[in-house]
């Protein structure tokens, strides 16, 4: 993405004699204070929550902090990333506190092969957030995109990535809320305020996004990650945008999987029915893109 374009102002406050703390009046700093406050409750899933100003990426601090012995529940948040990484190391950087970039700690006692659902309970999360509180109705492209449709075209709205690391997993999520048009880096991306959401403040959305996230997590682990005793299957499918489509599938050694996603298989994996009628289940870590194909 581009540079942030910061605005300079001459307003005082926040009890600071001089400029105002930050540049860009749309985009105040969060509080962690409050945040921890307001989320970090006896019994419940959140146990620490730290924001920074900057760093590289919040999966990789948050990676050693769970080698390190980090408790579950152990959120971090950045202003700002200028190393973040999606899935396969692909690199993307956005104007400081224009979204929501944070990753959580979890330590999961599910088999230990239904962990491919974790991204798609963050996605259902997330999109059921929106739904809420913003009046977006995002939908979930297999395995880790948000979309939201604008003037017909569906665009990106976030990403996920998880990462295994010995009994941990750490949930990178990146949300892009406040960018402007001149911002995005690709035309395909999209922010909650190109969107047109009612509400665009971030510490409401992170606050309901930890909340929706805790109880659906809780109801995936009584049920002992399964999909559908939990409901997230249900859920997924109502939203997902891949399922019904003709899809290209491209694979590790420049192979090729074409045909309709049909189904989620038990492991959270995609079922693509190719023209012969068999069906071949790709797991997240094994597709390097997911397109739909024109219909």
């Amino acid at each position: 993405m581009t540079e942030d374009r910061p605005r300079r102002s001459g307003l005082r406050g926040f009890g600071h004699e001089g400029p105002s703390p930050w540049t860009d009046l749309d985009r105040p700093p969060l509080d962690a204070a409050a945040l921890r406050h307001d989320l970090l409750v006896p019994g419940g899933l959140w146990t620490a929550l730290d924001v920074v100003e900057v760093t590289g990426s919040t999966n990789t601090d948050l990676t050693e902090r769970a080698r390190a012995g980090a408790a579950e529940g152990t959120v971090l948040i950045a202003e700002r990333q200028d190393a973040a990484r999606g899935r396969l190391d692909r690199r993307w950087s956005a104007p400081a506190r224009s979204g929501l970039f944070m990753s959580m700690l979890l330590r999961p006692t599910v088999p230990r092969e239904r962990l491919g659902w974790l991204p798609i309970l963050v996605g259902v999360s997330v999109a059921s957030t929106l739904s809420r509180i913003a009046g977006v109705q995002p939908g979930l492209k297999w395995p880790n995109d948000l979309q939201v449709e604008i003037d017909g075209a569906e665009r990106k709205l976030g990403g996920i990535l998880t990462e295994l690391t010995g009994e941990a997993v750490v949930v990178g999520l990146g949300l892009n809320v406040s960018l402007r048009a001149e911002e995005l880096p690709v035309p395909t991306a999209a922010s909650l305020a190109l969107a047109g959401a009612e509400v665009t403040d971030r510490a409401t959305l992170l606050r309901a996004l930890l909340r929706e996230f805790a109880e659906l997590y809780g109801d995936w682990q009584e049920a002992h990650g399964d999909p559908q005793a939990s409901g997230l299957l249900p859920a997924y499918t109502g939203r997902c945008t891949t399922l019904g489509r003709q899809v290209r599938v491209q694979l590790p050694g420049d192979r090729e999987l074409l045909g309709e996603a049909v189904a989620l298989d038990g492991d959270g994996r995609l079922v693509v029915r190719t023209a012969d009628g068999t069906r071949q289940a790709v797991g997240a870590g094994d597709v390097v893109h997911v397109r739909p194909e024109p219909r």
